[in-house]
C-alpha cells in the first residue's frame, strides 16, 4: 500500500459550524487545520471528516453520503434526536413507509442515513459504518487496488471495500449502461488520500496505471486526480496538520 485514505473532504459555507455539528453527532473533537477548514480526525477504523471553505451553492443530491449505525431502536432514536437538536432535519428521498432507516440532512443539506439496528452488513463497523457512493463497479475495484483494501461485497449491484483493520466500509452502487459521466462541477464530497510510502511522482504514476487521471500539476506536496468515474480526489505527500480546536458554540 502506497497511500492511505485519511478523510472525506466536505465543502462547507461555514466549516467550523458544520464541524461542530458532526463532532456532536459522532462524539469527536473538531480541530482547525492549516488550510482554513476544520477536521474531525478519524482512526485506523473510522473515516475522518474535513470541512473545506466553499461558498458555492449545493445543487442537487450529493453522489456520496454517510450511513451511521445503531445498536438498538433506542440508540437509533437518540442519534436522530441528537442530530435534530444540533441542526439536522428530516429528508424525503423516496424512502418507503416500511423502511426502518432514517434519512436526515445536516445543517448545510448534506444527506445521510441513520441505519436501523440489526443490520448485519454493517455489524462491527462502528458508528460511522459506511460511506456509500454513486458509481460503477470498476471504481470499487480501482479503490481496492489503490488503498490495498479487500473487496468485502460484490453482489446485488453493489461493490464495497473495507480496511483490513475493519471499520467504515466504502461502497458503490452500480449504474446501468456506460460509465458515470464526468462531473461538470467539483463534487462537494471528495476523498483525501495521503502518501504512505515512496515519493509523490511514483504514486501518481501507480494510480494512473490503475485508471486515475491527473487533473492538476503536482506540487511538492499535493496533486488533484480523478478516479475512473471522474470523481476528484486529492493526494497529499504530508498528513494534515492539526492545530487548536475552534471555539465551542451553538450548532
Amino acid at each position: 500500500m502506497s497511500c492511505r485514505l485519511t478523510a472525506l473532504a466536505v465543502d462547507a459555507y461555514d466549516p467550523a459550524r458544520l464541524a461542530r455539528f458532526w463532532a456532536g453527532v459522532l462524539g469527536r473533537e473538531a480541530l482547525e487545520d492549516e488550510q482554513g477548514g476544520a477536521l474531525l480526525p478519524g482512526s485506523d477504523t473510522q473515516l475522518g471528516l474535513r470541512f473545506v471553505p466553499n461558498p458555492a451553492e449545493k445543487v442537487g443530491r450529493n453522489r456520496m453520503h454517510l450511513h451511521l449505525t445503531s445498536a438498538s431502536p433506542a440508540d437509533q432514536r437518540r442519534t436522530v434526536d441528537r442530530a435534530l437538536r444540533l441542526g439536522a432535519h428530516h429528508l424525503d428521498v423516496g424512502q418507503l413507509p416500511d423502511e426502518r432507516h432514517v434519512v436526515l440532512a445536516d445543517p448545510e443539506g448534506n444527506e445521510y442515513c441513520v441505519i436501523e439496528p440489526g443490520n448485519a452488513y454493517l455489524a462491527g463497523c462502528g458508528l460511522l459504518g459506511e460511506l456509500t457512493c454513486d458509481g460503477t463497479r470498476d471504481v470499487g475495484f480501482f479503490w481496492a487496488e489503490a488503498l490495498g483494501w479487500p473487496l468485502v461485497w460484490d453482489q446485488d449491484r453493489q461493490t464495497a471495500i473495507q480496511s483490513p483493520r475493519g471499520g467504515t466500509k466504502i461502497s458503490w452502487d452500480a449504474w446501468d449502461g456506460p460509465a458515470v459521466a464526468q462531473e461538470t462541477r467539483r463534487n462537494r464530497l471528495r476523498f483525501e488520500v495521503v502518501l504512505a510510502a515512496g515519493d509523490l511522482p511514483a504514486e501518481i504514476e501507480r494510480l494512473a496505471s490503475l485508471g486515475a487521471t491527473r487533473l492538476t500539476t503536482a506540487s511538492d506536496t499535493v496533486v488533484t486526480l480523478a478516479d475512473p468515474d471522474g470523481n476528484e480526489f486529492h493526494l497529499r505527500a504530508d498528513a494534515l496538520r492539526r492545530v487548536e480546536s475552534p471555539p465551542a458554540g451553538p450548532a
